[in-house]
């Protein structure tokens, strides 16, 4: 090196550790969206965040006076060649809330322990950690005092053996008719009180599972086969009637399609 010279050393790059969420953490926010604008990848990345998000207009007024009307009446190896295998979501269950004054708090609870789910705390949300998610329509009016669903967002990141979290923590998912409330299954949710005189909190709601989970809701004792069968056949797959790929689900080692569907 020649005299007067300074020899520069590289920089190593400090490994910055992430934060594991818990109660104590910092509430992400809840972003909102329009159904008529946004993208997949912007609900997507809401949802891994803060484990809930609100869509506005995802069904128009008609949608939605039909809907209450209609109520008040991996890769697998075959041979020598490597074949795709997905297993699609399935119906998990389907629930009509019609809560009127008087109803108390529904207490906040997570969906994921029916089907044994039990996670450490992590940074970030990782796929495959929710056992589902879960879809709620407004069919009135929601809001506060009425009764409206409200969730702890972020608390999809923490430990479960956390808990249980502060009320004052809660975001109320607030809704006009046809408006949705998306929200991980590994959220504490849960009906609110409905503090008003007069009003129902009308919602709409649907939960959907990993295709090789049992389903919460019994779907082929609880439904109707012929009902089943006026269905669309990518529904009837939906609610269970499709195998889980690559062969989960059959009957006689056959597509159960083919119940519904003898000929073919």
């Amino acid at each position: 090196m020649a005299p007067g010279a300074v020899e520069v050393q590289p920089i190593t790059p400090i490994a910055v550790k992430k934060e594991l969420k818990s109660s104590k953490s910092p509430l992400p926010e809840v972003k909102e969206f329009d159904a008529a604008t946004c993208t997949v990848d912007e609900l997507v990345d809401a949802l891994r965040v803060a484990g809930g998000v609100v869509v506005r207009n995802m069904l128009t007024k008609e949608e939605v006076e039909q809907i209450e009307g209609d109520l008040n009446e991996m890769l697998l190896q075959v041979g020598d060649k490597n074949e795709p295998s997905v297993s699609g979501p399935q119906l998990n269950n389907t629930i009509v809330f019609s809560i009127g004054p008087g109803a108390r708090d529904q207490a906040l609870h997570r969906d994921d322990p029916i089907h044994h789910r039990d996670w450490p705390a992590v940074a970030e949300h990782e796929l495959g950690r929710d056992g589902g998610i879960g879809f709620f329509i407004g069919g009135k009016r929601t809001t506060r005092e009425n009764g409206a669903t409200r969730f702890i967002p972020g608390s999809h990141l923490w430990d479960y053996a956390e808990g249980p979290p502060r009320e004052d923590q809660a975001f109320y998912a607030e809704l006009q008719p046809g408006d949705g409330f998306m929200v991980m299954s590994g959220c504490f949710h849960g009906g609110s009180a409905n503090k008003t005189k007069d009003e129902e909190r009308l919602v709409f709601s649907t939960f959907s599972t990993r295709g090789w989970m049992r389903q919460e809701e019994n779907q082929y004792l609880a439904n109707d086969i012929e009902k089943i069968k006026e269905l669309p056949e990518w529904f009837q797959e939906r609610v269970g009637y499709g195998l889980s790929r690559p062969f989960l689900g059959w009957v006689d080692l056959k597509n159960p399609m083919l119940v519904l569907h003898p000929v073919r």
